[in-house]
């Protein structure tokens, strides 16, 4: 009877993987794509154990040729038409997601795959932020979205009932930024659509937590590391700055992380050798910042400043780990043109592009600023918005933006708890409200190189 029984289980098991299509959400980037291949491979080692039709797993950053694939949204058309008549779960995946298959089905199978689900493991505001257009403002908490660290799934009748139109035309509006917020709230529709259901079994938790043992998915921490952290040699800091932040901005910049960097340079519209400060004779913009950008990359290439594989560009209110970043960017080949930080999109529903927001730091390799200027890439005027011009021009070269969630556009008040508690971050943005330096001290600040890098041999990765 144990074996009868079994036998009925391993048959569920074969039934349900029939009708799941994993979509690992990838990036065009050679460390990025190695760790999606290997987590593909992963999958369907388990599901081969089970059947020997293995379910679909798909790579989304090679799935169409549509830039804005990464924001989900675009991609559903193209992913009903293709999986809608014979399957019943899309599960989406993030490359640092580790999946347990057979408890990933018993999960599944506790929800009627004929009606619309919406599963995941949900974050919530715990007052109404700036990153998600102060949505929900009465209520923050009452609107859930998932974490996709966890993984999160949809039925198929919920990817069916709306029709491929709608999809693209809600979708093409300005400045997306955290994907899982946009989904959700796409899905919830006014409160006409499903709300996210909580499945305790999708977990960020690390792989080999005692407190995992019921998870279904948890989070990678892989090894070997990528290498020795980047030289601080190797990475040339530039501050934009001006001449009335000097003396409320740049202290803060100061009394935290310049100590960590060894070639740093402010650049302003103002000469101050106290700081000092750099004139780039570009004036200073109320907005925008697009002519000093620029300018500072054509001095990065030039002989004025020291050969590094590594620029780093931010802004005067932004509170970064250096050390933290050096081990980040030991996952990266400086000879490719790498783009990283914080993935923001502009009309992605219809074209559009990618980009890297500014204020939680834009780093490129020097073989990405050397493409940028050999190309006919420049500011429309000086006050455009630099991190997105910067985007169309990389989007007109077909060179992608790499994301990393350890970089932040806001403060940390503005994140879900959850969605922070599982992460090294490297970076935040703004003085706002907070006291930056306390901001500093709790988030960003390691007690020593050697603690940090322990630190993020644990966890970036699984950022990534």
């Amino acid at each position: 009877r144990k074996g009868m029984c079994c036998v009925g289980v391993a048959l569920l098991h074969i039934l349900y993987l029939r009708e799941i299509v994993f979509v690992i959400q990838s990036q065009s980037n050679s460390f990025h794509m190695s760790w999606a291949e290997r987590q593909r491979a992963d999958l369907l080692q388990q599901t081969q154990s089970l059947t020997q039709t293995p379910p679909p797993v798909l790579l989304l950053h090679s799935l169409t040729d549509n830039e804005g694939d990464w924001s989900i949204l675009p991609l559903l058309p193209y992913l009903s038409s293709l999986f809608g008549k014979n399957s019943s779960w899309l599960v989406f995946l993030e490359e640092e997601t580790n999946v347990k298959v057979t408890k990933l089905l018993q999960a599944l199978r506790k929800f009627d795959r004929r009606k619309e689900w919406f599963l995941g493991k949900p974050l919530h505001d715990e007052e109404s932020t700036i990153i998600h257009h102060y949505a929900f403002a009465e209520n923050p908490s009452i609107f859930k979205y998932p974490d996709f660290s966890a993984a999160w799934a949809l039925s198929i009748p919920l990817l069916d009932r709306s029709g491929p139109n709608l999809y693209l035309t809600s979708f093409n509006f300005c400045c997306l930024h955290l994907p899982f917020f946009i989904v959700a709230l796409y899905i919830w529709e006014n409160g006409q659509g499903p709300r996210l259901t909580a499945v305790p079994e999708l977990c960020t938790e690390p792989e080999h937590s005692p407190t995992a043992q019921h998870c279904a998915t948890t989070l990678r921490r892989p090894a070997p590391l990528c290498g020795e952290p980047v030289k601080k040699e190797d990475i040339f800091v530039a501050v934009k700055t001006c001449k009335k932040f000097h003396s409320e901005r740049v202290p803060v910049v100061k009394k935290t992380w310049e100590r960590e960097a060894s070639l740093l340079e402010y650049y302003s519209d103002h000469t101050d050798p106290s700081i000092p400060t750099i004139d780039l004779g570009v004036p200073n913009t109320e907005r925008g910042h697009c002519g000093k950008t620029f300018a500072i990359l054509e001095r990065y290439i030039s002989d004025a400043v020291p050969k590094t594989s590594w620029l780093l560009v931010v802004d005067d209110d932004t509170l970064i780990s250096l050390p933290r970043l050096q081990m980040l960017l030991s996952c990266y080949n400086p000879s490719e043109p790498v783009c990283l930080g914080e993935r923001y999109g502009y009309g992605l529903g219809q074209g559009g592009y990618s980009y890297i927001t500014g204020g939680g730091g834009m780093v490129f390799s020097r073989a990405a600023v050397v493409r940028l200027l050999a190309s006919d890439c420049k500011c429309y005027r000086d006050d455009a918005p630099d991190d997105m011009v910067l985007g169309m021009c990389l989007n007109a070269l077909g060179l992608p933006v790499t994301h990393s969630s350890l970089f932040h556009q806001a403060r940390p008040e503005d994140y879900s708890r959850d969605f922070l508690a599982h992460q090294v971050p490297i970076s935040f943005h703004k003085h706002w409200n907070i006291d930056p330096v306390a901001v500093f001290n709790r988030w960003l600040k390691d007690e020593s190189m050697s603690t940090s890098t322990h630190g993020l041999n644990k966890s970036t990765k699984e950022e990534l």
